[in-house]
Order: structure tokens, then C-alpha cells, then sequence
């Protein structure tokens, strides 16, 4: 058998790439300029070539198959379009991504390298959000939101949700605790934040009690939790980006219990943007790599 025997025909590689990125066979063939049932056949075939099933259900949601595939399908794809002689500096594919500091520290770089592996012809440049008051970088091609989700000037998709509970340090618990009782928490120094209010732990133990009025407060929660492992106070705090303090121990759980969060992780784009072929394979990694 050839080399070029192995690989599958380029309009089937091309297919995949823009069905996988629409998720529509409709859409996907309009932008191929095929009818949708050649969409289809294009895909089984390349099913057929790398004996892989490449979607796993009816909203093309990729298997963990297709997901690897596309990546070196996309990577492969780029190589092809750069024009022979060019820079390989400039090929590059700048994108900058704007994203929620204690997001960016515990979510995604953790992760990132996977898709700087992945994508090396991607340039990817990093910018910090003000989480609730969407300050962003202009520029932007993507940014990762954390609010109620109501985001009339982008196109958005929920990327996690996550639940809190309340935290502090050993140090502080030892000094002023127990914290058994709703009682004996409120009337601890409660550290606040907007993004979290205390009123959603409040409420899901059967009482309307206000908003606290004093003690610190930090609009990020990584300044949070560094407060709260001070022992500045107790902290509520949403436990996937609280992780990497519980993990080096200098925050602790008070409670097992945990209450969702009222709002959540939001990954945002002007209309148009997820046609860029970089765009689109940071958009699909991050869904996949947080889901």
C-alpha cells in the first residue's frame, strides 16, 4: 500500500472540518457548495477511511475520536493553504482571547498546553475581563464571560456552571469556629464579593437574611480566596476555581454541603467570528476540555 493510498480524499477532510465547525449539514453544504446528501456521503466516507466514528449524535457533537481527528485535520489543512516560500512566522494565526482572571489561573491554563500542542500555527494572546461589568479588550476575537448569561451583543454558549460554599483558612477556623450553624457563620467576618453573593447560601438554608453590609470586598475571585487564606475571613466561594487553594491547603470547607452558583461561564463572539478556522478549534477545544 502507498502513502497516498492511507489518506483520506481532501474534499472529505474539508467536509468534516466544516461540519464539525457549523454543526449543520445544511449550513456545511451551503458554504461547500454541495448538496447536503454529499455532505453526508463525504463524511461516512472518511468514517469509513479512518475507522473511527467522528460525530456521536444528532447535533454533531464530536466523539472523542473526532475531536483528535479534527485537530490534525485543521492543523493539516492550514499547512496546505500556506503559499509556498512564505514566512512560516507570518502564517502564524494570531487570536486573542479575553478571559476572567481566577478563570484564566485555575481553569485554563492548567489545560492550555494541550491546545497549544494541538494548534502550534495558532498565536494565542491572552487579556484579563472584569467579570459582571464586561470590561474587555476590544480587540478580542473570543471572551469568556461570568454572569447571568444575558448577552444581547454576542452570540454566547453556557461553557460551566459550578456550585459554592463557604471557605477559610485552617488558621481562622481554628481561632474562631466552629462554624456549625448558619448563626455562628453570619456572625463570622464574611469576606463579599458580586459575583457571589451571600444571599444564594442564605436562601438555600431557609432563610431571607440580607445581604452582609460589611468586610472586605473583591470583584475576583482569586483576591478572594487569597483574603480568605489570610484569614481575613470566610469566603464563598465556587469550588472549581477554588480548587488550587483547597488542593494546597491553605483554604478549608466548612460545610459539605454545596448550593449552585446563580451565574455562570459564558464563552462570547461577534457574529461571523467562529468562521475563522482558529476561532472555531479554541471555541470547540475549551467547550470540551471544561465540559
Amino acid at each position: 500500500m502507498t502513502v497516498g493510498s492511507r489518506i483520506p480524499p481532501i474534499q472529505c477532510l474539508v467536509t468534516f472540518e466544516t461540519l464539525a465547525r457549523l454543526r449543520s449539514v445544511s449550513a456545511a453544504a451551503d458554504e461547500l457548495c454541495v448538496t447536503p446528501s454529499a455532505v453526508s456521503h463525504r463524511v461516512r466516507q472518511l468514517e469509513e477511511a479512518v475507522g473511527a466514528k467522528l460525530f456521536g449524535r444528532a447535533d454533531f457533537s464530536l466523539t472523542t475520536e473526532g475531536s483528535e481527528y479534527l485537530a490534525h485535520v485543521r492543523e493539516g489543512l492550514a499547512i496546505l493553504g500556506r503559499t509556498p516560500g512564505r514566512d512560516s512566522q507570518a502564517a502564524r494565526r494570531k487570536l486573542r482571547v479575553a478571559v476572567t482572571p481566577t478563570f484564566a489561573r485555575s481553569i485554563l491554563m492548567p489545560r492550555l498546553r494541550t491546545f497549544t500542542e494541538a494548534y502550534p500555527e495558532i498565536e494565542l494572546a491572552l487579556h484579563v475581563t472584569i467579570p459582571l461589568l464586561d470590561v474587555v479588550a476590544e480587540d478580542a476575537d473570543l471572551v469568556v464571560r461570568f454572569g447571568p448569561g444575558r448577552y444581547a451583543d454576542m452570540e454566547h454558549v453556557r461553557l460551566m456552571t459550578d456550585e459554592v460554599t463557604p471557605l477559610a483558612s485552617p488558621a481562622y477556623v481554628r481561632e474562631h469556629g466552629p462554624f456549625d450553624t448558619l448563626d455562628e457563620l453570619r456572625a463570622a467576618s464574611l469576606i463579599r464579593s458580586p459575583l457571589d453573593p451571600w444571599r444564594t447560601w442564605f436562601g438555600a438554608h431557609g432563610t431571607d437574611a440580607p445581604e452582609p453590609t460589611g468586610g472586605s470586598t473583591f470583584n475576583d475571585v482569586g483576591l478572594m480566596c487569597e483574603a480568605a487564606a489570610l484569614g481575613l475571613g470566610i469566603a464563598l466561594v465556587r469550588l472549581k476555581l477554588g480548587q488550587p487553594w483547597l488542593d494546597n491547603g491553605t483554604l478549608v470547607r466548612l460545610s459539605r454541603r454545596t448550593v449552585p452558583s446563580p451565574h455562570a461561564h459564558y464563552l462570547c463572539w461577534r457574529t461571523g467570528t467562529l468562521d475563522r478556522w482558529e476561532c472555531a478549534a479554541f471555541s470547540d477545544w475549551l467547550r470540551q476540555s471544561v465540559s
